[in-house]
């Protein structure tokens, strides 16, 4: 019975699953409009955006770092497809290079954090306020309609449930990154002894220019499958608000701020507890000047949880017979 005890309190997901669960159960019995499969796409609209970006957020904050620009990369990359795509270009080279336009982004936040040393927060804050102001110049500050090709933005955000299923395998691909790789293992070292990390030989700035390409990558592509999906792209869409949504998922699945720890399902578990709230907040009426304050409390119910669920794990473990 202990080492069953000890095995699930080692799941680090435990506490923000069975929040998910509590969430979703309340919302079915209290909502009867919420257990339907045309309410389950509508969260997974909210998710998956959330998911993909949390994925290379939850990279950033085990090494010590953070992005606040991301928000507007996921703005500004469908507005680079269109640029590419007017000029001639076709429509998947356009897409690619958008996406690797993106990365190029993270790499320049990487290296202005690495080499000058001015803080992730700094940095990222200052490339956050220029892209925006890039989006708005490139778009005249007026949406504009996705390109219509049935092949291939069917798979990117085009076709039903397809923007999701991209946010299903990027948490996997990432989960794998994080957990079984050489570089997932530097990752977590760089965030929980950078100078330990540094002496054994772990290249700890590479590692952050990397994760900061990684996170950039990961919100253009969300960007783009977001807006193909709604069939537009908009100056406005994106910004702080996804920004910090995605961060929100990734510290209540579980990753620390401070750096050295987190999991990318922790991170989805998140993101898909917050799409569940606000989805169940919208079909009871809640009203928009509390859900900030629901919201917050549940934020804050899932992290005192988490803890919880530690300090019992370590409690189990220093009690199981050596």
């Amino acid at each position: 019975m202990r080492s069953l005890l000890l095995g699930v309190m080692r799941i680090k997901e435990l506490s923000i699953l069975l929040v998910t669960i509590a969430a979703g159960s309340y919302f079915t019995a209290t909502t009867g409009a919420f257990n339907s499969p045309d309410n389950y796409q509508t969260i997974a609209q909210y998710v998956a955006p959330w998911s993909i970006i949390a994925a290379g957020q939850v990279m950033l904050l085990i090494c010590g770092e953070i992005d606040l620009s991301a928000g507007f990369v996921f703005t500004l990359s469908p507005f680079l497809l269109m640029q590419l795509f007017v000029n001639g270009w076709p429509l998947w080279l356009a897409l690619l290079g958008a996406i690797v336009l993106s990365a190029v982004i993270g790499v320049v936040n990487g290296l202005i954090r690495t080499v000058l040393t001015i803080p992730s927060f700094i940095t990222t804050l200052g490339m956050a306020f220029l892209l925006q102001g890039l989006v708005l110049i490139i778009s005249n500050a007026r949406p504009v309609g996705a390109p219509k090709d049935s092949g291939v933005l069917d798979v990117f955000g085009g076709a039903r449930w397809s923007e999701f299923l991209w946010a299903v395998g990027v948490v996997l691909v990432m989960q794998v990154v994080l957990s079984a790789t050489r570089f997932g293992i530097h990752t977590q070292a760089t965030g929980g002894n950078p100078v330990g990390a540094a002496e054994s030989g772990i290249a700890v700035n590479r590692v952050k220019v990397v994760n900061f390409a990684v996170t950039s990558t990961l919100a253009g592509l969300a960007g783009i499958l977001q807006g193909t999906r709604v069939g537009s792209y908009d100056p406005t869409n994106g910004g702080f608000t996804t920004m910090f949504f995605a961060v929100a998922a990734a510290v209540i699945g579980g990753t620390a701020l401070l750096g050295g720890s987190g999991t990318v399902v922790g991170a989805f578990l998140g993101a898909l507890l917050l799409g569940i709230v606000f989805d169940g907040f919208n079909l009871t009426g809640v009203s928009a000047n509390a859900f900030n304050l629901v919201l917050g409390a549940a934020i804050l119910g899932a992290m005192v949880l988490n803890v919880t669920l530690i300090v019992a794990r370590n409690r189990v473990g220093s009690r199981e017979p050596t």
